[in-house]
Formats: C-alpha cells, sequence, structure tokens
C-alpha cells in the first residue's frame, strides 16, 4: 500500500551560513508540521515502483533548488532541481515582512501585529502556489505541504 509522504526530512547545512532564533524556531516548526501532515507523491519514483513514504533532503547549489528524494532506506531515488530566479522576490519580500513581524510581536499593538501577519500569510500563500506550479509534473503535493516547503526554502536563502 502506497504511504505518499515525506517521513524525513533535511536541510543542506552547508547552505545555510546563518540564522537567528527566530528563522531556527521557524525552521523546527515547519520541519515538525510537515513530517506530521503531508501529502508528497514524486512521479518518477512512483512509476517505478517506489510508494513511500520518503526522504527529501533539499539544498540550493549554483541558484538552483535541488530536491533529493530517497526511498525509507536511503536510496536516492530522484534528484529535481528547480531554478530559483521566480522565487527570489517572494524569498526577498517574506524575509522583509518576516522581520517586521518579528519586531512587532515585541513591541506593536495586537492590531499591527495582525496586519503585518496577514501581510506575511499572503506572501506565504503566493509563494506555495508558485511552487506548486514549478512542481507540476514532477511532484504530486498538496497545499500545506507546500507552504511548509517553501518556509525550508527560504531558511535555505538567509545570509546573515
Amino acid at each position: 500500500m502506497a504511504d505518499l509522504r515525506i517521513s524525513h526530512i533535511e536541510l543542506d547545512d552547508a547552505t545555510i551560513l546563518w540564522r537567528n532564533a527566530d528563522i531556527e524556531q521557524e525552521r523546527r516548526i515547519a520541519i515538525f508540521d510537515l513530517i506530521e501532515d503531508n501529502t508528497f507523491k514524486p512521479l518518477r519514483a512512483f512509476e517505478a515502483g517506489h510508494h513511500g513514504p520518503y526522504r527529501l533532503r533539499l539544498s540550493v547549489r549554483d541558484g538552483r533548488l535541488s530536491l533529493e528524494v530517497s526511498g525509507g532506506e536511503g536510496e536516492l531515488l530522484e534528484s529535481l532541481i528547480l531554478g530559483l530566479a521566480r522565487f527570489r522576490r517572494p524569498i526577498r519580500e517574506y524575509f522583509a515582512i518576516c522581520e517586521s513581524y518579528y519586531q512587532a510581536i515585541r513591541k506593536a499593538t495586537p492590531l499591527e501585529i495582525e496586519t503585518i501577519d496577514m501581510a506575511r500569510r499572503g506572501v506565504h500563500n503566493e509563494a506555495a502556489e508558485m511552487l506548486l506550479e514549478r512542481l507540476e509534473g514532477k511532484v504530486e503535493t498538496d497545499f500545506a505541504t507546500a507552504r511548509r516547503l517553501f518556509t525550508l526554502i527560504c531558511v535555505l536563502h538567509i545570509r546573515g
């Protein structure tokens, strides 16, 4: 029976140059939520007879996102490479809004925090839709999984 989900996710620590406590918390939450509830069906691996669960390793190499999909025993099933040019603006916007959000949590009114959080969710949602488009024909996944993956893609782009 198929188990179409990610059971383990790893970020390439060599890609991550710097992260603060807020970003580290975002990373931990995204990974925890992703492992708890996700839908992930890499089409080539599935068609080759691998029906999950899957292990996923994310890294950025030469300006491209690398998704290494492995089976439950760690055997590499396929590598997906996605260009990141279309994600530069959403990543930049997401970082800017997150920084405002973290500052607002410390000193803003609840209404100001809610307004910034709504903007943050909006950018996050748009980027998740974009990721779903980029994965089309390669991986079948759901919106919630794409949102969490976008969070992790952002973590890979932190430059300090």
